[in-house]
């Protein structure tokens, strides 16, 4: 495997960090999650804009426009012959001291791009589907830790993801410190009931799947609304599903307890998906193995 590190491809063995990077000492840096179908990597361009707005906000300099980004992220799938597969594209604040004073970080951010395989679910959960639970673990606070920032730090999450894992459970809702639905450890959440497909708009990563899906649905002239969610909306739901760049689109057939619908893959969730996979054939960026 080779793994692009600061404008290297290398072997795995030599891609390492220090143990000064302020990412590894503070989580302090961003990343993305992306796809890539039949030799096309699915909405590039999206992933990327989203990954410098994290920056933006975190004030982390790549020293990389966003051209050569994505060349980085071309380059290690050419070098790997990955022509379907999952990457992991990494920048962290780079070394600095012990302290949490970024201008301190001597050395510019490292760049790291992973092009490999990922699979989230078992198969059978995308054709019986699955259970999940709401959890007590919130997710942050706008103000503390904004959602739209898809940062290094994913303890939230993963705090959420140890309560649903020891409750024997793969994924689980995060309410809004507000009471309100937010969204799953990894995933966004959708329901669909009348004709309307609805997702939470605030306390949740913009997904770039989640996206896809809305768009998908708006072409498909089904109704879409954004807004705050209740779980007693969740448990009522005529269809649920999940969404997230390695997850795809997961149905959802029982939440804490309660079986939504009539407790198999609905109908609209079928199509959404169908969709999806027509989609990503033909929206990303091409390149040749």
């Amino acid at each position: 495997m080779k793994i692009y590190f600061n404008g290297k491809l290398v072997d795995k063995q030599d891609a390492k960090v220090s143990v000064f990077d302020h990412g590894f000492l503070y989580g302090d840096g961003a990343f993305e999650g992306i796809r890539s179908y039949n030799s096309r990597v699915f909405r590039l361009k999206e992933h990327i804009d989203r990954l410098y707005e994290t920056m933006h906000t975190l004030m982390i300099d790549p020293r990389l426009t966003k051209k050569e980004m994505i060349e980085a992220v071309v380059s290690t799938l050419k070098a790997n012959k990955i022509k379907d597969g999952y990457i992991r594209l990494i920048v962290s604040r780079g070394d600095g001291d012990l302290g949490l004073d970024p201008r301190k970080c001597f050395g510019k951010p490292n760049v790291i791009v992973i092009a490999d395989k990922i699979t989230l679910y078992p198969a059978e959960l995308y054709q019986k589907g699955m259970e999940i639970i709401t959890v007590p673990t919130v997710k942050n606070h706008p103000n503390a830790l904004n959602p739209q920032l898809k940062s290094l730090n994913y303890l939230n999450n993963i705090l959420a993801k140890i309560e649903a894992s020891h409750n024997g459970y793969n994924e689980a809702i995060m309410l809004q410190e507000n009471g309100y639905v937010g969204e799953c450890t990894g995933d966004n959440v959708f329901l669909y009931k009348n004709g309307v497909l609805s997702t939470p708009h605030l306390g949740r990563l913009k997904g770039i799947t989640a996206d896809a899906i809305l768009e998908l649905a708006k072409s498909m002239k089904i109704k879409v609304f954004e807004g705050y969610i209740t779980r007693h909306e969740v448990y009522n739901a005529t269809e649920c599903f999940l969404t997230g760049t390695a997850a795809e689109l997961i149905p959802i057939v029982k939440v804490d307890g309660r079986v939504i619908g009539e407790g198999k893959p609905g109908a609209v969730t079928s199509k959404l998906l169908n969709a999806f996979h027509s989609l990503v054939k033909k929206d990303g960026v091409k390149y040749d193995v």
